[in-house]
């Protein structure tokens, strides 16, 4: 009982404080407030030691959603971790989780950010290996390790940011746009952002860190972990927006979002398939920031994180209600077991695809028009558009799979939608799915503005979820097609339901090689000439002598006699030539 109150009184002090910020961060967009803060940590001498935050609308606001997100997740943690017994060092381990977030945030100093940066990556890895079984261990590792390349090229950075004296970079991207060193800068910060948010080739840790509890889940892929680097890359806009990183950015990241949509298809862990779509939204965050609408993409953001957080903890209820379970296709008919649990998931999943009025829709549709007004080449295009018709293909596919049909799991199975606590946490959530993208609409683009579009292109993002809604229905029907074990359709599904064959490039193929060069290395060099030119041949040689040592010490007189003959014999030979 004592560990339950510790959930409700972090709860409780994270929703409020979360309700402060947010009428702080419209105070501050109302009056275009920006607030820096100087904190002088260590004075000695002539040397300070100045730690600056910066408080101004964009860190107000989505500090205030993480926290609003965090509250409720804790608050579903009550229930969903009761049976754990170091639940304390869970909710623990989510606070320092969420404070390194808070952090970064407000960090306009590239060695403070590297506090948060590395905070993040050190405690969501032991989030990841949390159960302590070998699935959560390997995660774990090819998430850190994984993450570890981001926290180089931050750290690189760091040490070229010594070229302008100091490290608070928001100083300097303005005037020093155009210059070497802050090009350089650029492309390590776009490098680092790609590692977090897991663009490709970077991206095969994130469905991999499904290993971690749901509720860490919940929190990992709605609002910390993965949209640090999409945070990063909206306060460097500058140095992507119209350079070369810019458009190697759009490319992948527009790869990465049709990649996870096409993955998504053909997936049957509910967990994974909302990670994958996950993926997905990065990307699209992603490719408009790097057309240059940063604002948009922190747009996104915000709303995403909102149906995100939902999708996983309605995910996180269902998998506690059917014992475990993760496999699609053990469920089926849940709206009638889980009515509320249902209605939640199918809000958020509408907000996913874009329903009209619902969170996602005023984000998403506007990307999508600010595409379309866009000069943008065709092959963007495309992936713009049919990468959302996926994102709606995938959706009906898991509300198809789980919510009709027939319950298809262990009939003796309980499932029940009595768990309140649960339930209050996702309803919060489901209130600010639905009404949470008009009201940030309204805060964030206070000016409105009329995008003017020729009819079909108008029409466009509604043909392409209504044509990947009846897709993704076919597709549910017919799964016998890829299913089936030929050669080729085998080889497809695998390709394409494994990202790509990232994972095993990740770990195999990386591995491999430096393993086979390790061994040539230890055969030829520590085992090999090494050992032959250096100390097994010097023990040798040392062996010999000492051996011959010991013969001569052992027959001194002998040898002294015999060396004795051989000279009288030398002597007389000597005489009798002379």
């Amino acid at each position: 009982m004592k560990y339950l109150s510790i959930c409700l009184i972090n709860f409780m002090i994270l929703f409020f404080v979360s309700i402060i910020l947010f009428l702080c961060s419209l105070f501050f967009i109302m009056n275009e407030y920006v607030l820096f803060l100087e904190w002088e940590v260590v004075s000695l001498n002539s040397m300070s030691i100045v730690m600056t935050f910066l408080f101004d609308w964009m860190s107000l606001m989505f500090m205030s959603f993480v926290l609003l997100i965090s509250s409720m997740v804790i608050y579903y943690s009550k229930e969903y971790m009761s049976g754990d017994e170091n639940i304390n060092r869970f909710i623990m381990l989510v606070l320092l989780f969420v404070s390194s977030m808070m952090l970064l945030i407000i960090s306009p100093n590239l060695v403070s950010i590297l506090l948060g940066w590395d905070g993040l990556g050190l405690v969501s890895y032991c989030l990841v290996i949390y159960f302590n079984n070998i699935k959560s261990y390997n995660a774990g590792m090819l998430t850190a390790l994984l993450n570890r390349i981001g926290d180089v090229m931050l750290l690189m950075a760091i040490a070229w940011m010594l070229n302008y004296g100091s490290w608070n970079y928001i100083y300097y991207l303005e005037f020093m746009n155009n210059d070497y060193e802050m090009t350089l800068i650029g492309i390590l910060v776009v490098l680092a952002a790609m590692t977090k948010s897991a663009q490709i080739p970077f991206s095969s840790w994130l469905p991999a860190a499904m290993a971690a509890p749901t509720p860490v889940s919940a929190l990992v892929h709605s609002s910390t972990l993965v949209t640090a680097g999409i945070y990063l890359l909206i306060r460097f806009n500058i140095l992507v927006h119209n350079s070369m990183m810019g458009q190697l950015l759009l490319l992948l990241s527009g790869l990465t979002m049709f990649m996870s949509g096409l993955g998504a298809n053909f997936e049957f862990d509910l967990k994974k398939i909302i990670a994958l779509s996950t993926l997905s939204q990065l990307g699209l965050m992603m490719m408009i920031l790097s057309m240059g609408y940063y604002k948009l993409a922190f747009f996104h953001l915000l709303t995403h994180a909102l149906f995100k957080a939902l999708l996983f903890m309605c995910a996180g209820a269902i998998i506690h209600n059917m014992n475990n379970s993760q496999d699609l296709r053990l469920m089926g008919g849940l709206s009638l077991y889980m009515p509320l649990t249902s209605s939640c998931f199918n809000v958020a999943n509408l907000a996913l695809c874009g329903m009209p009025f619902l969170a996602g829709f005023y984000s998403k549709d506007l990307i999508l028009e600010m595409v379309s007004m866009s000069m943008m080449n065709m092959f963007i295009y495309f992936l713009f558009f049919f990468s959302t018709g996926l994102t709606v293909c995938y959706s009906l596919r898991l509300v198809y799979y789980s919510m009709t049909g027939d319950l298809n799991c262990n009939s003796l199975n309980v499932l029940n939608d009595e768990s309140w606590i649960m339930l209050k946490g996702m309803l919060v959530l489901m209130m600010m799915s639905i009404i949470g993208g008009s009201m940030l609409s309204w805060i964030i683009f206070m000016t409105p503005s009329t995008i003017i579009l020729p009819y079909y292109l108008k029409f466009m993002t509604l043909l392409v979820c209504v044509i990947g809604g009846l897709l993704g229905y076919f597709l549910s029907k017919i799964t016998l097609f890829f299913s089936n074990k030929s050669l080729n359709n085998y080889f497809f599904t695998m390709f394409v339901g494994s990202m790509w064959f990232m994972p095993y490039i990740s770990t195999y193929g990386v591995i491999n090689y430096s393993l086979k060069l390790g061994m040539l290395v230890v055969k030829n060099f520590d085992q090999g000439w090494s050992e032959f030119m250096g100390s097994q041949n010097l023990y040798k040689q040392l062996v010999i002598y000492s051996q011959s040592n010991y013969m001569l010490q052992n027959n001194n007189l002998k040898v002294y006699l015999l060396i004795f003959v051989l000279w009288f014999m030398i002597l007389m030979m000597f005489l009798i030539f002379l």
